[in-house]
């Protein structure tokens, strides 16, 4: 596979499992959404979303604010094209732009809106305090910031069950790879927020737990999910562990889009702040 055609299978794999997660978790982002309405000060009709990627929080907040217009702004073109395909599906084309903009190097510059959005996008960060300083210029006084953060990968196989040992031990080897290369995913954020000159108004955990009967999404959610782990850690798994999660996804009797004890345990973290 060439380098081009190999990075636009990690694209496509990726912006899939993005599009699965905000089908999965609809219902509680609905919630966060609410969450906002409430803590704004008035008409939310700016909005910001960093680290975009393909745009399912974008959509969201629009549909939830249906006064409002959107800048998406992201590092990855490819993402950006994905998202601006689907606003023009979604009816959404003339309420959304989108942004190319690798936050590491410059926080865009901006009119300040009423809402910034950070969806699982700040622990991409280098120097997370240092971007967090930037974009507080971009909030309007009065207006706010929300982050929404990921303790980590949804969990799907129950422990005692076929392949559920497998799949917690390749999440504690993701889980120490993070630690090193995402140092700052788990960071209390409230207080990076309150640091960058933000007043934090709410946080609360962001709680899935679905278990069956399940929608047939959800299987494609969690064998497109557990396909990225397993590759992720493919060379340092047992061979045991690595059979264990073939079998999750080879089409057979334990294979994650067809089994009765499926589930989806996932929590996030969410902060609510005000300039």
């Amino acid at each position: 596979m060439t380098h081009d055609h190999a990075r636009h299978a990690h694209h496509d794999d990726l912006a899939q499992i993005l599009d699965l997660d905000a089908e999965v978790f609809a219902p509680a982002l609905d919630t966060v959404y609410a969450d906002i309405a409430l803590a704004a000060d008035g008409p939310i009709r700016t909005i910001l979303d960093l680290g975009a990627g393909t745009g399912t929080g974008t959509f969201g907040l629009l549909r939830h604010f249906e006064d409002a217009r959107a800048t998406a702004v992201d590092a990855s073109p490819e993402m950006l094209a994905h998202l601006g395909r689907e606003a023009a599906r979604l009816g959404l084309g003339d309420r959304a732009t989108t942004l190319v903009a690798d936050l590491d190097q410059q926080v865009p510059d901006v009119e300040p809106v009423d809402l910034v959005w950070a969806s699982a996008s700040l622990h991409h960060l280098a120097d997370p305090d240092r971007t967090l300083a930037e974009v507080v210029r971009l909030v309007r006084p009065g207006g706010l910031m929300a982050v929404l953060e990921l303790d980590g990968f949804p969990r799907f196989v129950p422990d005692d069950a076929p392949g559920g040992a497998a799949e917690a031990r390749a999440h504690a080897l993701i889980d120490a790879d993070r630690a090193v290369d995402m140092p700052s995913m788990g960071s209390d954020w409230g207080a990076r927020l309150t640091k960058a000159g933000l007043d934090v108004e709410q946080h609360r955990s962001v709680v899935l737990q679905l278990t069956a009967p399940l929608p047939e999404v959800v299987g494609r959610y969690a064998a497109a999910t557990l396909t990225r782990v397993a590759g992720a850690v493919a060379e340092r798994l047992e061979p045991e562990d690595a059979a264990a999660l073939d079998a999750l996804l080879d089409g057979g009797p334990d294979d994650v889009r067809h089994r009765p004890d499926l589930r989806v345990g996932a929590e996030r973290q969410l902060w609510i702040a005000r300039l």
